[in-house]
């Protein structure tokens, strides 16, 4: 492993997808026991997606009191039910909560009136601080559903309505989730901006090729609700993993 400054931001770079995952809940780990020796719990925020399982494949060998640990998902599609093979509940439940068996989970209900939802989603967050966000970077940048030209960096808002662009309907495709665009719910209730960076910390997990023009932007680019991950490069309190192909694209 060796790691690099992009601005404020700390970058490791693996040499294989495992070791990035490896490394990833080894930190996770460190964080999340060291919330619970400080606060006697902790709370944490968990992505979805292709790009997690290297981290959640590895989390269940570190040795973390999941007794004392809440935890929270980042986004859901409007309008889904818990049980469809595409959703991020479905997606929580499987690979965290029946694996690590943390004392609670607050889901996002994608089947309730939106606005309600995430007005009640907010309060739970507002409870007390957050500990750990794990999150990925979209194809298109984006960082949970907070898409380029929409995303707000200073939003008071901590849990919203987003409307998915097609580009992020495609990836949602492409990872295997749904058969077609048309088969991908139109929004998603997510955290903002915000909310991810509110934690003490934050670890980034990027494996894979395709998303290797997205961290070229995000590290390299200006700081632009254009490329919504960028701002990372401004979040000393974060480390983002690549694996050597997510990382194919940034300047040698």
């Amino acid at each position: 492993m060796t790691s690099q400054r992009y601005q404020d931001l700390r970058v490791e770079f693996h040499s294989t997808t495992a070791e990035l995952g490896a490394a990833a809940a080894q930190q996770a780990a460190a964080i999340i026991n060291a919330a619970i020796d400080s606060n006697g719990s902790a709370r944490v925020v968990v992505a979805t997606g292709n790009s997690q399982f290297p981290i959640t494949d590895a989390l269940p060998s570190q040795d973390v009191d999941w007794s004392k640990v809440t935890v929270f998902h980042m986004d859901e599609y409007v309008g889904i039910d818990a049980n469809h093979p595409a959703s991020f509940r479905r997606w929580i439940r499987e690979r965290v909560e029946e694996r690590l068996h943390p004392a609670q989970v607050h889901y996002i209900d994608g089947n309730a009136d939106p606005e309600t939802e995430a007005r009640r989603y907010e309060d739970l967050l507002h409870e007390a601080p957050l500990d750990l966000v794990c999150m990925g970077i979209g194809e298109n940048g984006h960082l949970a559903f907070n898409e380029p030209g929409v995303a707000e960096f200073d939003t008071e808002r901590w849990c919203q309505e987003i409307a998915l662009t097609p580009e992020s309907l495609r990836q949602q495709v492409n990872e295997g989730h749904f058969p077609t665009q048309a088969d991908v719910p139109a929004t998603a209730l997510s955290l903002s901006i915000p909310a991810l960076l509110s934690s003490t910390h934050q670890i980034v997990c990027v494996p894979e090729e395709r998303k290797a023009a997205a961290v070229a932007a995000a590290l390299t680019g200006p700081i632009t609700t254009d490329c919504p991950a960028s701002i990372l490069q401004r979040t000393p309190t974060a480390t983002l993993h690549l694996d050597p192909e997510s990382a194919s694209q940034l300047p040698k």
